[in-house]
């Protein structure tokens, strides 16, 4: 757990040490403007994302090597809409990813989905820091099973589902970073299914629907529009600790999406997920085949290639 923490905040801190020195430039960028009588970001609102959509087979007839015919079919949409008047600013971001896999005669099989949607209202206190109030809400579309032969589900809608809400401040230096830190944050978990609920899932009280958690909040936000010509780059770190119990066991959510555009409607994605929370429990084998129980770093990988557009 240390490990993953002291990784992540070395990520955090990278960041906001190559962004202090942009602010002396960006700073003087801004006196320069002023100096013309230029608004330094124009008001209103500032919408795009992108969306793709990938396909893959794999057909084998007579084929000495072994193998299983398959199709996969992968989605990501990640799209963001920013308003800003005056002082105040106004931050939407929704990504949802949904794919499915077919291996040889098993039925499909879900190997992606997720639905997340944070929303961020701040305004100017001085200088590059603002107050700010944000809500991110995360869950999934369909049932989770643990394989294709599998009856009994592992997840559903709002099982689970989070729900989080923070005050605090938010240090935007440009429209590429943001750190927004929270002392007074409020998580709460759904668990929805009634199936899943007896059985304590995702940290509810077995029999409960609802879990709730008080804390504090980190969420590093950098967004680059081009990292080299046709290729963008987003990494996004949520830490969060619950003040009630065991503070010290800091939850974890780490993103990266990268999109590289080959030609108009052509691209690829590379979209990365860690996570970590100290109430999940994950049941399985290591590799010497000895069983588990308890809390564990959770990894996805999706690499897609096919249709992107960009707006």
């Amino acid at each position: 757990m240390r490990k993953i923490l002291f990784a992540g905040l070395s990520v955090l801190f990278m960041g906001i040490a190559t962004y202090a020195q942009d602010t002396t430039t960006e700073a003087d960028l801004k006196k320069k403007k002023k100096k013309e009588g230029e608004k330094e970001v124009a008001d209103g609102w500032k919408k795009g994302g992108v969306f793709n959509l990938g396909f893959s087979q794999t057909s084998l007839t007579n084929w000495a090597a072994g193998g299983v015919n398959s199709l996969s079919l992968n989605g990501l949409l990640n799209a963001f809409a920013n308003y800003k008047k005056g002082k105040s600013t106004w931050d939407n971001n929704l990504n949802i990813g949904l794919g499915s896999i077919k291996q040889g005669d098993a039925d499909w099989f879900k190997n992606d989905d997720v639905i997340d949607f944070t929303s961020k209202y701040g305004r100017q206190a001085f200088s590059d820091w603002y107050y700010a109030g944000l809500i991110n809400f995360r869950t999934q579309l369909l049932d989770g099973f643990n394989s294709p032969e599998d009856s009994i589900r592992i997840s559903s809608l709002l099982a689970p589902g989070y729900l989080l809400g923070a005050i605090g401040m938010d240090y935007k230096p440009n429209d590429e970073f943001s750190l927004f830190i929270a002392p007074l944050t409020s998580k709460t978990t759904f668990v929805m299914d009634d199936f899943l609920a007896a059985q304590g899932a995702f940290g509810v009280d077995p029999g409960e629907n609802i879990r709730n958690e008080f804390g504090g909040y980190i969420r590093m936000l950098y967004q680059k529009k081009e990292i080299v010509k046709n290729v963008n780059f987003t990494t996004k770190l949520d830490l969060f600790s619950n003040y009630l119990n065991n503070p010290q066991n800091i939850d974890i959510v780490w993103e990266n999406l990268v999109a590289m555009k080959v030609n108009k409607y052509l691209g690829l994605t590379f979209n990365t997920l860690l996570l970590y929370d100290d109430d999940i429990t994950i049941v399985g084998e290591d590799s010497d085949g000895n069983a588990f129980a308890g809390p564990r770093t959770q990894f996805k990988e999706v690499f897609t290639a096919g249709f992107t557009y960009k707006f």
